[in-house]
């Protein structure tokens, strides 16, 4: 009797065993299969990301995307396609369906700044974040049409510089300096015309006005964009516009440095005398008058100057190494003054 149950017992240890080598073998297998499983799930997905949901190599970071008016989903997807925003067409139109808008999307100019996947570019254009900032954009006193051009042309998306510059330059002085906030997507014809309507709204400020002057509209302008190049500070401003005036009231020439800088870029320390003599009608020391144009977008000090000069009966002028301007009545009076505090 008691042989019998030592065998049985071994019989039942051996089947206790048996089976549990079985479960070890099939969670073995289970786990192979699971990671197997978990490792072609995570191939498939990072394939479907690389080639499907990930930002093109070309990505246009930073550069105007255009979604045209009127376009299907799958023509806009096609758009952006040929832009280098998304990869497939196909995924940007099913995301525009998970987003609730798959009849097409909000037309306009987008603006990435950095790479970003098809979800976030189907969503931005879904719900119509353009993500144009405003651009802040200075255009200091005295800047010319020419100096504009590389102000506006790098932040400005659309705005082409020599388009601008043919059409500003006819209208040079007449646009006024001044902080501006511009949308990137902004062109050249919007920047001149918020920049005109400026200038006659700071314009029509002035006392007396211009309109009221005994003086030409244009002459002011000139003489206001001499002016804000010759002195920096009102007083001076006012001395210089009074003597300016009276030369042109007794048909002297202007003989002024300022306009050398608009036409060489050189200032009174760097003329020469083939400078003084070039044949220009800019060259105030060779001919009578104000130049053809303004020589720059005067401020509405410079403006306000030219207007309300102080009067006196100076004829000559000048502007020491320090910045002090010296007056005179007579030419050797200026000849003394300009050996002593310049010479």
């Amino acid at each position: 009797m008691y042989s019998f149950l030592r065998q049985l017992k071994k019989y039942v240890d051996y089947v206790v065993n048996v089976e549990h080598a079985a479960s070890l073998r099939w969670r073995t297998n289970v786990n192979r299969r699971t990671i197997l499983v978990l490792l072609l799930t995570a191939s498939l997905g990072l394939f479907f990301y690389m080639t499907m949901l990930r930002a093109p190599e070309d990505f246009p970071v930073d550069e105007l995307v255009s979604v045209p008016e009127g376009q299907s989903a799958s023509q806009i997807g096609e758009t952006l396609q040929a832009q280098g925003v998304i990869r497939s067409p196909f995924i940007f139109r099913a995301l525009l369906v998970v987003f609730g808008n798959d009849r097409g999307a909000r037309a306009g100019d987008y603006l990435f700044k950095e790479p970003v996947s098809v979800w976030s570019v189907a969503k931005s254009i879904a719900e119509g974040n353009f993500g144009l900032v405003p651009v802040r954009i200075r255009i200091p006193e005295g800047a010319t049409t020419k100096q504009m051009m590389s102000l506006f042309a790098p932040p400005l998306k659309r705005f082409d510089p020599e388009a601008f510059y043919e059409k500003a330059q006819p209208i040079e002085g007449y646009l006024f300096p001044d902080t501006y906030f511009f949308l990137p997507n902004t062109d050249e014809d919007s920047v001149i015309q918020a920049m005109r309507q400026n200038f006659d709204e700071q314009v029509a400020k002035l006392d007396p006005p211009l309109a009221s002057s005994t003086r030409s509209a244009s002459d002011i302008i000139k003489m206001a964009s001499i002016l804000e190049r010759e002195a920096y500070h009102t007083k001076d401003r006012r001395m210089i516009a009074g003597v300016l005036w009276n030369r042109i009231d007794r048909d002297m020439l202007l003989q002024v440095d300022a306009a050398f800088l608009y036409t060489l870029g050189k200032g009174t320390y760097q003329l020469t005398r083939k400078d003084l003599a070039e044949d220009s009608p800019y060259n105030t020391y060779k001919y009578k008058g104000f130049p053809p144009t303004p020589i720059g977008s005067p401020s509405l000090d410079s403006i306000q100057a030219a207007l309300s000069p102080i009067k006196n009966s100076y004829l000559y002028y000048l502007a020491d190494r320090s910045g002090v301007t010296h007056y005179s009545r007579t030419y050797d009076e200026h000849l003394e003054k300009k050996a002593l505090y310049i010479d």
